[in-house]
């Protein structure tokens, strides 16, 4: 494992560690939904948008640029992020810093999972994972950090109106 797979590992597991929300559900869904859409749509990014609530898509969007196979990319990132409870990104990098490959070492259906950076599981406080939120259209960097721009504004926000 390279210096830089190693300090991007270790950045993007305190991500998963820090992004806890006091509370979420569809409500909470539909909010930060909307945020990431205005962002991206501000930005001009060509992206798919879901969130999840255990099972159920809650929120589900698609930017100007965006296409079905960013809808196929979601679905698949949101299946390793559920699964493993933990970001899709992470979970791509961990088996890259260990010597591996998700798409042969997972030894799960590549058609249904891909661990490409861009869904992040949705952890509240004192209960654990309760969904996902994630995009898909951008480099998969770009797609996770974009989700975890919005979440930490998020949390940062509903901190603030519950004090």
């Amino acid at each position: 494992m390279t210096d830089d797979m190693a300090a991007q590992l270790a950045r993007v597991e305190a991500e998963e560690a820090d992004v806890v929300l006091p509370r979420f559900d569809v409500t909470d869904a539909w909010a930060l939904g909307c945020r990431m859409r205005e962002a991206a749509a501000a930005a001009g990014l060509p992206i798919v948008i879901g969130i999840t609530l255990g099972e159920a898509r809650v929120f589900h969007t698609a930017l100007p640029g965006s296409s079905a196979d960013n809808d196929g990319w979601l679905e698949r990132k949101t299946r390793v992020a559920r699964r493993y409870g933990r970001s899709s990104f992470g979970v791509g990098l961990s088996f890259r810093a260990a010597g591996g490959d998700f798409d042969t070492d997972a030894r799960l259906d590549t058609t249904a999972y891909a661990a490409h950076g861009g869904v992040f599981p949705i952890t509240v406080a004192g209960v654990g994972v309760v969904g996902t939120v994630g995009v898909s259209g951008l480099p998969q960097a770009d797609d996770h950090a974009f989700v975890v721009e919005q979440l930490q504004a998020w949390v940062a926000d509903v901190s603030r109106s519950d004090s």
